[in-house]
């Protein structure tokens, strides 16, 4: 359908994210009773519990000279460290390379201008992926007085939107002046009715975990030994491998949000022996993501443990009926495996702000929708 019938009809969203309030207090507790460093050792934040029109949220707080900081509450780190550190899967291409760390080294004095950094940022469980949820114009207005009254200085964010979970949300968001700032592509294996046809990859993946010698190991089963073996195989993945930009989850912060039941865990060990591969689900109302991955990247690859772990998920996903956000990243390897690319996007409220800082983050929308997007699409960043 096409024209004015369906420029207004109304955009449809489940509630799939349910933010228990009991969940929220423990985590925000956990974060408040121990130093931030000993749990995402790579970050520095407040946190609090923001209870607005009857759903509870954890909030961070965040000011300018945190930088440089973790991503997940500094977006100078996220749109041109993160950016530039992402044109490594270029290499095989270097006149593009270049093109791009000039390109994000032009915008990088715009989003210092934007002045970002120095946010309140909503419902940020200090992952890549925090699902939002569902939120109306009524629940935004109330959001936005609350935030601007408390922080009359402060950007207002919310992160990890995206048009597959949040057609609704967004719209709520843009009509009370919000504006969205588009960060990544990511990946939805989206919840069905019935069990999701299997790709080949799928199968094979299956096949695999029916046929290792490694042993499984489930959510009861871990030990003070694994969590100090899963920091350290999440680390051979996420820092070592990948870049060390992403949040640096110590073992503490296993142990701890695995104590709390904000987490659950899975993996594989040697028999009798260490784990040697890894993966923590975040599983809030019907909603899916997997915040931890790791495993140990000096065994063969034909040893398929990362395909083992995200099998594990996809299969926690199919057996609940959940909406499973699969993050960014691993484009090919995703798709192959039933999930939907969608861009992933930051709202961002600055009507409270300075011209100057207002200004910038319009020209940041514009400049991400007119060459963020093509470019995330185009590469599957």
């Amino acid at each position: 359908m096409s024209g004015p019938a369906a420029m207004n009809r109304p955009t449809q969203q489940v509630d799939r994210v349910e933010n228990k309030p009991a969940k929220v207090e423990a985590f925000v507790g956990l974060f408040n009773e121990l130093q931030v460093r000993d749990l995402i050792a790579n970050l520095k934040t407040k946190i609090e519990t923001f209870d607005v029109a009857g759903r509870v949220f954890p909030l961070t707080l965040n000011d300018a000279d945190d930088a440089p900081n973790c991503y997940i509450c500094c977006p100078t780190s996220a749109y041109i460290d993160y950016a530039m550190d992402e044109t490594r899967n270029f290499a095989a291409h270097p006149l593009l390379r270049r093109a791009l760390n000039a390109l994000i080294g032009a915008c990088a004095p715009l989003v210092r201008a934007s002045g970002l950094d120095h946010q309140a940022q909503v419902n940020n469980w200090l992952y890549s992926t925090n699902p939002v949820p569902l939120l109306d114009r009524p629940m935004v207005a109330a959001l936005r007085a609350n935030l601007i009254e408390r922080f009359p200085d402060r950007t207002i964010v919310i992160r990890s939107l995206n048009d597959i979970a949040d057609p609704a949300t967004i719209a709520a968001l843009k009509a009370k002046g919000f504006r969205m700032l588009a960060a990544r592509q990511i990946y939805i294996f989206a919840d069905r009715s019935a069990a999701p046809v299997m790709t080949r990859d799928m199968k094979r993946d299956r096949a695999r975990l029916r046929a290792t010698p490694f042993e499984r190991v489930g959510n009861g089963d871990f030990t003070e030994a694994d969590y100090v073996r899963a920091a350290q195989l999440y680390t051979m993945l996420y820092l070592d491998k990948y870049t060390p930009l992403n949040p640096h989850y110590t073992a503490r912060y296993i142990a701890e949000m695995h104590r709390c039941g904000i987490i659950s865990l899975a993996g594989l060990r040697r028999p009798g022996g260490e784990l040697v591969a890894v993966t923590g689900l975040f599983e809030n109302g019907v909603t899916l993501t997997q915040p931890i991955v790791g495993y140990d990247t000096s065994l063969p690859v034909g040893e398929g443990l990362y395909r083992m772990m995200m099998a594990m998920a996809q299969d926690h996903a199919t057996a609940r009926g959940l909406f499973f956000n699969m993050s960014a990243g691993a484009a090919g390897f995703k798709r192959r495996r039933g999930a939907v690319a969608a861009i992933e996007y930051n709202a961002v409220f600055a009507g409270h702000l300075p011209l100057r800082r207002r200004t910038a983050i319009r020209v940041m929308e514009a400049v991400l929708a007119l060459v963020g997007i093509p470019l995330l699409r185009r590469f599957e960043l």
